[in-house]
């Protein structure tokens, strides 16, 4: 009978002594508490938590990638859409992370969702597509400095898909034809104000040279000449026509 007791123990205390040893991995955690009051952290390696006594939990370091679910969002200037994210962080005292939250994972998770919409509703649609960048920082900073009592570290967060509807991505698309059109115009204005300021320079400095608008008159009448046309042109020499001109002003005024 005692013998038989005696295996009975033994082989209690051998599972109990195996039980003391646990082995972490290189990023694992070990947090251990001694008659529920929290004692230390330890791992990486091989460590020994007596049973009954010690509890251990684990707690992996790595980089966790979280996809926040589509968030509905509506803009600064109200325009509803549909916004979906992805945050990288990882525990870096996973003391505080057992401690001090519940559930850190969805504890996280919900806390990125609200911030999403929070950041995102202070912004216009315009902003939401074009300075993604800048929003991606704005959100990270705010979770990282709500998660630092947990013990958790936010490292990126970056904005995956703004959905518009089909109303609003037409609306857009007429939107960016106008402004090309409008854009298309300005150049055209501004070319023809360039232009003619070249032409009156051109003006100003003939005027100073008569025979110069000879020659660009003769000119003229060489690349006429060059091309394949029935056009006949009689050349009529400046100073008749400038007589001409002076003597009809001459009779006006008597």
């Amino acid at each position: 009978m005692f013998e038989y007791f005696g295996l009975i123990f033994g082989s209690f205390a051998l599972l109990l002594l195996i039980s003391a040893f646990r082995i972490l991995r290189e990023y694992e955690r070990g947090v251990i508490f001694t008659l529920g009051r929290f004692y230390k952290v330890k791992g990486p390696g091989f460590i020994i938590v007596i049973p009954i006594i010690q509890q251990m939990v684990r707690v992996d370091l790595r980089t966790i990638v979280m996809d926040v679910p589509s968030q509905d969002v509506i803009s600064r200037d109200n325009v509803s859409v549909k916004v979906n994210a992805v945050v990288y962080f990882r525990v870096i005292d996973p003391d505080k992370a057992i401690i001090q939250v519940e559930n850190f994972y969805e504890a996280t998770s919900q806390l990125a969702q609200t911030t999403l919409r929070s950041v995102l509703g202070q912004h216009e649609l315009d902003e939401m597509l074009a300075e993604r960048d800048k929003l991606n920082i704005d959100i990270q900073t705010i979770l990282d400095q709500q998660t630092d009592a947990w013990g958790i570290k936010v490292a990126n967060v970056e904005i995956k898909h703004v959905d518009l509807d089909e109303s609003m991505i037409r609306a857009i698309a007429k939107q960016a034809e106008a402004e090309r059109t409008r854009r298309a115009k300005i150049i055209h204005a501004e070319g023809e104000m360039q232009a003619s300021e070249k032409l009156l320079q051109a003006a100003t400095i003939l005027a100073q040279q008569p025979q110069a608008i000879q020659l660009r008159y003769l000119q003229t009448l060489t690349e006429i000449a060059g091309e394949k046309s029935s056009t006949i042109v009689f050349p009529l020499p400046i100073d008749i026509v400038s007589n001409i001109i002076k003597g009809q002003a001459t009779d006006a005024s008597s």
